[in-house]
């Protein structure tokens, strides 16, 4: 069973200017004209970025990205041909992702302009993990790089992409899904502080954090439809710390709780639901329970529940073991370490309860899941 849905067309709808959005464009427009050489304070970038409309548009997107990036674009450097760049080991998945990524053009784009868009998205992405060997690339890469090319352009594009990858993506492109997938159970502390019986439902569905796992790799670029939501989100993200993403997330299942909890309470129905994003969510609105909820919890606060929450799995996995193991000796008589050993390795699953294996990072199904959607993006349903 696919366990992520097929990636929907993106809409690059053209809607009226709203009179919120008229007034930051001007507000920021203001900023730009009084400041030198269009550049702005870190301080006022992130501002903002981070308050309601965003950076608005994509011709302020196109001044202001590179500044929030830290990208000086009056030293660029030259761009390699896509020739040079066909002896990479991952050039042959690189140029198989990018072809798949049509849905993330704009509709009705000439076929020659699509072609050199796809160009440059390949030379764009082989650039950085040929001068980075140490970072691997993972497929979901390309969701987040397209959406740099289309608004910035190719040189600027990289630039960014370079940056990024050594920050905020940098615990996604390690040898393993391990650094990732720790991340991904900070969602857990913040639901259960903010709403106990959704986090007792979720933990109770195994539904485990496969759900956001490419909500996370791709900054929502491939889960969401709305050209408009994915830009705005964009902006939030490259003027806010590396784990926002995750406080993002969180922000929508509490959203989204009373739906989640009209769910039936099993893996299957719940991940079904969480997997697909509905359409016309309220971002403004997110973003702000989003800096309420970072605000509210110290990563140092996070990191510590999700700690205790590893050892009490652990710790309940060690019983269950245990209980196994009483049985066989009232069965069959007692069992010596050497069995003990072999029975745990060759039948781990009689081991683990179903809820440990599923929701914690640390189990065998959710290790083999993660790095499966890391290496395998498209066999999974991610095109």
């Amino acid at each position: 069973m696919s366990v992520v849905r097929d990636q929907r067309p993106l809409r690059f709808e053209k809607a009226p200017e709203s009179k919120g959005e008229l007034k930051k464009r001007k507000e920021i427009e203001e900023f730009i004209e009084k400041s030198i050489d269009q550049h702005l304070s870190l301080e006022v970038l992130v501002k903002l970025s981070v308050t309601p409309h965003g950076l608005v548009d994509d011709h302020l997107r196109r001044i202001l990205w590179p500044q929030l990036a830290g990208v000086d674009v009056n030293s660029l450097e030259q761009a390699p041909t896509l020739d040079e760049l066909q002896s990479h080991p991952e050039y042959n998945q690189v140029v198989l992702d990018v072809n798949r990524s049509l849905k993330r053009f704009p509709p009705g784009i000439p076929y020659e302009q699509r072609i050199a868009l796809q160009d440059q998205l390949t030379v764009l992405i082989l650039r950085v993990i040929h001068k980075y060997p140490n970072l691997r690339y993972y497929q979901g890469y390309h969701d987040v790089a397209v959406t740099f090319l289309l608004v910035v352009g190719e040189q600027i594009a990289y630039a960014i992409m370079e940056h990024l990858s050594q920050t905020h993506f940098s615990e996604c492109m390690q040898e393993t899904m391990e650094a990732t997938q720790r991340r991904l159970m900070f969602i857990w502390p913040v639901i259960k502080f903010e709403n106990p019986e959704l986090y007792k439902f979720l933990q109770r569905s195994t539904v485990g954090t496969l759900f956001a796992l490419p909500w996370y790799l791709t900054w929502f670029g491939h889960s969401l439809n709305s050209y408009k939501a994915v830009v705005r989100l964009y902006d939030y993200f490259l003027a806010s710390p590396i784990y926002t993403p995750i406080f993002v997330t969180a922000a929508i299942l509490l959203y989204r709780s009373d739906e989640i909890l009209k769910e039936d309470c099993d893996m299957a129905s719940v991940h079904c639901l969480l997997s697909t994003l509905p359409d016309h969510l309220p971002f403004e609105e997110l973003l702000k329970t989003s800096n309420k909820l970072m605000k509210k919890y110290s990563l140092t606060v996070v990191e510590q529940d999700v700690e205790n929450i590893i050892y009490q799995e652990k710790k309940q996995r060690q019983a269950e073991e245990n209980m196994v193991i009483e049985r066989r000796q009232k069965i069959s008589g007692p069992v010596t370490a050497n069995k003990i050993s072999t029975i745990s390795e060759w039948f781990p699953n009689m081991f683990t309860s179903k809820s440990v294996i599923l929701t914690t990072a640390v189990s065998i199904i959710v290790g083999v899941c993660a790095y499966y959607y890391k290496n395998q993006y498209l066999a999974a349903g991610i095109s």
